[in-house]
């Protein structure tokens, strides 16, 4: 029954998040009666997308920020040097007071940098109840989940090929991408 609660809540966790999950309830169940429960119940995802008649699971409207650190927002701005290399750069964004928490620029960015300027962020102005990202990389790492986890933060990942669903990052990258990048 809490495996089918967990798949209810998080409606793209495969079975290995749902061990996860219960692992971190306090739950010690091998992780292969996990997935046969799973595939019992018939929780598998699908492997390809549905067809355009066939309804989808509605994703639950996301509540405004009314306080700081109540939300943040990270996305990744990528750009080219003089010399043909990409850099890119990850901005952190509150989303109430609209402010640039921080900026790390590079051209290896890692779960671990992630992590690394949430801490410095976090030493500073304290954690965030929630904070939206897309499914990049750096943002589904292990590193950033267990970082998540340790400081009771949400993460909210954004729907693929959906980038109204972090519109604050996707506008102040714009912002920043006009007054920084684009210069001549």
């Amino acid at each position: 029954m809490r495996i089918k609660e967990i798949a209810a809540v998080g409606v793209r966790y495969g079975y290995k998040r749902i061990y996860v999950v219960l692992q971190r309830e306090g739950w010690h169940i091998n992780h292969k009666r996990i997935y046969r429960l799973y595939c019992e119940e018939g929780l598998n995802l699908r492997k390809r997308r549905p067809k355009k008649l066939t309804s989808e699971n509605f994703r639950v409207s996301r509540e405004t920020a009314r306080d700081i650190n109540e939300c943040w927002s990270m996305d990744f701005a990528a750009d080219r040097l003089f010399n043909g290399r990409r850099f890119r750069a990850l901005t952190v964004v509150d989303i109430f007071s609209k402010e640039c928490l921080g900026i790390e620029v590079g051209q290896g960015i890692k779960g671990d940098d992630v992590v690394d300027l949430l801490d410095c962020i976090k030493s500073v102005r304290g954690t965030p109840k929630n904070i939206r990202c897309d499914n990049g990389p750096e943002f589904v790492s292990k590193v950033l989940d267990h970082w998540a986890y340790e400081n009771k933060v949400t993460l909210d990942f954004s729907r693929p090929g959906k980038p109204t669903d972090n519109a604050f990052a996707e506008s102040f990258i714009g912002s920043f991408r006009d007054e920084c990048l684009n210069t001549n």
